[in-house]
């Protein structure tokens, strides 16, 4: 009997309240979702700060705001707080959804990228809150304290798009982050030496703005990559967001309708992500298998990869491509246990399906680069069909469908959104 007794015991120490403890947690859990019911922006904010240090969590905030409706604005040197802070969106700025908490949103802290540090973050926002928004990058390198910054800082927050209020090319910034870590040390210099210029009344440094190297900025795909690799996720878009209906075509389904796809209809399902992790495992038997972590742009899921799939794939699991997975779906209780049946990159799987596009152009100057391009990159035989709209003004609209079948990738894509006086649509 005792031995009875104290199993139950043991196994009520696993987790066992009292009353009073018990009527504690449902107070502090009453006051959580009046919270978050009443006040979701801030909420949500002060729950992000708290938790500022981990990325995963992060992620599971905003996938909560997305499902809100509430917008989580970009980290901003002009805007953003050391910590995350709550913001009045006004006319005209992108807010997507119209849930709770529409028109305010939370602005992403300086102090949640990776790399940078929330002191050295409070510091350059106690300097923008003394003397204003910083105007240009040269005003920024001229009253950050140098010993408050440094070029891994200055890079992360290139690559996080903190700068992009004062310059969009983030390479450029994150190439030149050497030269503006210089250009603070020597105004810092200036400002400790109390040198007066010839025309100043005080001891503002006459430095002239820093330059920069001459560089484009990365192509989007990249870009979006170390954007992940500075905040752990992806903010701004999701590398699948390039690929649009054509994943609808080849049956892709979305990881958040996943399980409504299979009570409609059991069975293999396509999914497509980004690997965002992998944990290899050894079985009982000896075989290597794999838990590996994915994103798409509505969240994130797991699936399991055997021995034999592992071995044949790993190349591409460890490539950072965007893949197409097949698998298996099982039910474990009220969660889906997803396991690999095949693995390909998106790119491979797109190559046998017809996808056209639409460019429209509202004058011929862009034509020498839209070509350029085409010969360059747009390799062939293919299948794909482009068709050249044009404005002729007063004239209306002229469409040409060019006699060459290309074979339209990813890239190709990106590069002739990225030409100047250029609009394409996916048909």
């Amino acid at each position: 009997k005792a031995e009875q007794i104290f199993e139950q015991v043991a196994k009520f120490a696993g987790y066992g309240f009292n009353k009073s403890h018990a009527a504690a947690y449902a107070l502090v859990a009453y006051q959580t979702a009046y919270l978050k019911a009443n006040y979701p922006v801030e909420f949500l904010a002060a729950s992000m700060t708290f938790d500022m240090g981990n990325t995963d969590k992060l992620n599971v905030f905003r996938q909560e705001l997305e499902r809100l409706g509430i917008a989580l604005l970009p980290p901003d040197i002009n805007r953003s707080r050391a910590d995350f802070g709550v913001e009045e969106i006004a006319d005209g700025e992108v807010a997507e959804g119209e849930g709770t908490g529409a028109g305010r949103a939370v602005r992403y802290a300086l102090g949640a990228i990776k790399n940078v540090g929330e002191a050295a973050m409070a510091a350059l926002v106690a300097e923008r809150e003394k003397a204003g928004p910083f105007q240009s990058l040269g005003d920024f390198a001229r009253r950050i304290d140098a010993r408050a910054i440094n070029k891994r800082q200055i890079e992360n927050l290139a690559c996080a798009g903190a700068f992009d209020s004062l310059s969009a090319n983030r390479r450029q910034l994150y190439e030149g982050a050497e030269v503006i870590v210089r250009h603070a040390a020597a105004a810092t210099s200036e400002r400790a030496s109390a040198q007066v210029s010839l025309f100043e009344s005080t001891a503002t440094p006459c430095l002239a703005d820093p330059i920069l190297p001459a560089v484009e900025d990365w192509p989007a795909m990249e870009r979006l990559r170390h954007e992940f690799e500075a905040i752990g996720f992806y903010l701004s878009a999701h590398p699948l967001d390039a690929y649009g209906a054509r994943l609808a075509r080849l049956g892709v389904v979305s990881s958040a309708d996943l399980a409504a796809a299979v009570a409609a209809a059991p069975g293999r399902k396509r999914l497509a992500g980004i690997v965002m992790g992998k944990q290899e495992r050894m079985s009982r038997q000896g075989n290597r298998f794999a838990f590996v972590q994915l994103s798409d742009p509505s969240g994130v899921f797991e699936v399991v990869v055997f021995a034999e799939l592992l071995a044949r794939r790993r190349d591409l699991l460890d490539s950072g491509e965007p893949l197409l997975i097949t698998v298996e779906t099982r039910g474990e209780g009220e969660e889906l246990r997803l396991n690999a049946h095949e693995i390909e990159t998106v790119e491979t799987a797109l190559a046998d399906v017809q996808s056209d596009i639409k460019v429209f152009l509202d004058d011929p100057r862009p034509l020498q680069s839209l070509r350029s391009l085409l010969e360059r990159e747009a390799r062939g035989p293919g299948r794909d069909r482009v068709c050249l709209v044009l404005n002729l003004s007063a004239h209306g609209e002229v469409e040409l469908e060019l006699p060459t079948r290309y074979r339209l990738s990813t890239g190709f894509r990106q590069a002739i959104k990225a030409i100047p006086g250029v609009e394409v649509i996916d048909l």
